[in-house]
C-alpha cells in the first residue's frame, strides 16, 4: 500500500511515517520503480504500536526498547514492565510539575481584575515583579 493508505490505517500522518523511518523505528519502506514507498500489513501494523506508545507519552527512544522487545519472542516480561515502571513514574513527576504550574498561574489569573485597566499580575508575575 502506499503512505497516504498506511497513514490512514495506522492512524499517524504520512509526515510521520517518513520520521519514523528517519530515526530506525520503522524499516526503511520498499520502492516501486518509480520511487513511491510501499508498506506491508506488517509495516502498518508496527505504525499502530508506535501509535499506541506515542498516545501514551513514552519517547522515541523509549519506542524503540518497546519496538525490539515486543519483536523479542524470548523477552523477559519483567523487562517490559520495568520500562513501563519507570516510564509511570516520569508521568508522575510532570503530573506534580504541571499542577504546579497550574497553582500558579491560577494564582497570578486571581490576582488579575481583567477589567480595562492596564495592571496586570499576570504579566508582572512573568515578568518576575510581585503579583
Amino acid at each position: 500500500m502506499n503512505i497516504g493508505t498506511a497513514a490512514r490505517a495506522a492512524g499517524v500522518s504520512a509526515k510521520m511515517i517518513r520520521h519514523y523511518e528517519t530515526v530506525g523505528l520503522l524499516p526503511a519502506a520498499m520502492r516501486t520503480d518509480a520511487g513511491y514507498r510501499l508498506y506491508s500489513a506488517q509495516d502498518v501494523q508496527i505504525l499502530t504500536f508506535i501509535r499506541h506508545a506515542r498516545d501514551l507519552g513514552f519517547s522515541l527512544p523509549q519506542i524503540g526498547e518497546l519496538l525490539g522487545l515486543w519483536r523479542n519472542r524470548r523477552r523477559a516480561s519483567r523487562t517490559v514492565k520495568a520500562l513501563a515502571l519507570s516510564h509511570v513514574q516520569e508521568l508522575e513527576r510532570k503530573i506534580v510539575s504541571l499542577r504546579a504550574m497550574q497553582a500558579s498561574l491560577q494564582h497570578l489569573a486571581d490576582h488579575c481584575h481583567g477589567d480595562e485597566r492596564p495592571d496586570c499580575p499576570i504579566l508582572d508575575g512573568l515578568a518576575g515583579e510581585d503579583a
